[in-house]
């Protein structure tokens, strides 16, 4: 699946589950966005794995793997860690351009393109 077309399948899931019942503004989606980068600091700070307490996902740790007794397409443990909340953080801006209507494969490879040309450390920024 491409990009765009994953924005839309993203955008589409949070149409169905009532996320765009109401108007929606940019300064919420913004704060969305945030709330899941502060969930992943948060994970960082616990030292937690960066994935786990999901059955059946390669790579991911899970205290419930070995005795999960559902079948692999009905466990239902949900996703944590660091790596799932910078996932959800990259959803929410994928369903925010998707209902914006933005070709973000077209914004990627043009930012992309721009930034390859860029000097070393750009802006004289330290960090």
């Amino acid at each position: 699946m491409k990009l765009n077309e994953y924005a839309r399948a993203v955008h589409e899931n949070a149409v169905a589950h009532g996320w765009y019942d109401n108007p929606i503004e940019f300064q919420a989606v913004a704060a969305l966005i945030h709330s899941e980068i502060s969930e992943a600091l948060a994970e960082y700070r616990e030292g937690n794995p960066l994935i786990y307490g999901c059955c059946g996902i390669p790579g991911a740790v899970c205290e419930f793997e070995e005795t999960c007794d559902k079948p692999e397409n009905e466990r239902t443990c949900k996703p944590e860690g660091l790596a799932v909340e910078l996932c959800d953080a990259i959803m929410r801006i994928l369903d925010y351009l998707a209902y914006m209507g933005v070709d973000v494969e077209a914004v990627l490879e043009a930012k992309h393109a721009y930034n390859l040309g860029r000097p070393y450390r750009h802006g004289g920024k330290k960090a």
